[in-house]
């Protein structure tokens, strides 16, 4: 059940617990933070160290240092995206095992918790979205949905309906629980000890160089994926479902590598693409998925059929249109 992002109903206790199932969670009820001072620490510590990155970036770093930074930055959000939420999150779309390891490797490079973890609280937030079920509810306002749920105990409404949230598939899968199983050792070394180590070994950078450029990789990696929580739920357009929050935003598209179709999006789920119309110009991660389905190591990719696409648009959105299609063409195309 997808609760309505509008309501604000809150049960009586003398009512007794119907099945959560059945019930629809305040959209952003009276709460209580309980902060998480060691993930404030971290982040902390990971944004200040970025700041020093990003001068070192312009003073002292080799060029290769930068280049390597880049390509991790890249392999890293393909991971998150293709992998913990087009493919485990939704299962848009199937990977035999040899993708499903790269993608794995990649994720632990990634470290945004483990690929477990980062689906079945996708999978959370999709089912109640933007409520107080939603890890991280954007009618809290920016900084809450961009980092600050981070820093605050789970709302009771996240625990208590994270529960029935169906996840069996991603216990079962042997690749995600070995992650889980060694996620300090694997993400320690990948995330912040390889990408250190190679630029220092092969071409002599410092280690105080290296060190901060890879968490100006990381933070920047982090911040990215943040705004799909927070900007793509606040400032854009609903040329497909003008009723729930969640809008088309270029620049997080672009920073994304192509997850900023985020009113399509949570019209559309299931979608492999994540985007409308097979538009992928700044989709750099449906091409990714399209080349190893090329080659065969992804297969049953889901779509949604383009007159859909259009139906919906001209039903529900709120007549924006990103991409060349004027409303009355939709509309005259439709009744033909």
């Amino acid at each position: 059940m997808t609760p309505n992002p509008d309501s604000t109903e809150v049960l009586s206790k003398d009512s007794g617990p119907p099945p959560l199932e059945k019930l629809v969670a305040p959209q952003a009820g009276p709460r209580k933070y309980q902060f998480v001072y060691l993930n404030m620490m971290t982040h902390g510590y990971w944004h200040l160290s970025a700041i020093y990155g990003l001068y070192l970036s312009f003073t002292t770093a080799k060029w290769a240092t930068l280049i390597f930074a880049l390509f991790i930055f890249v392999i890293s959000k393909i991971s998150v995206t293709a992998g913990s939420h087009r493919l485990w999150a939704h299962r848009s779309y199937k990977a035999k095992l040899p993708l499903e390891i790269l993608l794995i490797i990649m994720n632990s490079i990634a470290f945004q918790d483990t690929a477990f973890t980062w689906a079945r609280d996708h999978r959370l937030h999709h089912r109640h979205a933007d409520t107080d079920a939603d890890p991280h509810n954007s009618t809290r306002g920016f900084f809450y949905s961009h980092i600050g749920w981070l820093f605050v105990k789970k709302h009771p409404e996240v625990v208590a309906r994270g529960k029935t949230i169906p996840i069996e598939d991603l216990k079962k899968n042997k690749l995600l629980q070995f992650q889980r199983k060694y996620a300090f050792p694997l993400m320690g070394t990948l995330c912040f000890f390889m990408p250190t180590f190679v630029p220092v070994y092969f071409w002599g950078e410092s280690v105080i160089t290296a060190w901060h450029i890879n968490l100006l990789r990381y933070v920047c990696n982090l911040n990215a994926i943040f705004s799909v929580n927070s900007a793509a739920h606040m400032f854009g357009y609903k040329p497909y479902d003008k009723k729930i929050a969640s809008v088309q935003n270029l620049p997080v598209t672009f920073v994304t590598l192509g997850e900023g179709y985020h009113n399509y999006h949570h019209t559309y789920p299931w979608d492999y693409r994540a985007a409308e119309l097979g538009n992928n110009k700044y989709n750099l991660t449906t091409k990714f998925i399209d080349f190893f389905a090329w080659i065969g190591w992804a297969y049953d990719l889901k779509t949604v059929p383009e007159d859909t696409i259009k139906m919906r648009m001209a039903r529900s959105g709120d007549g924006t249109d990103l991409w060349g299609l004027e409303r009355d063409e939709l509309v005259n195309g439709i009744n033909k």
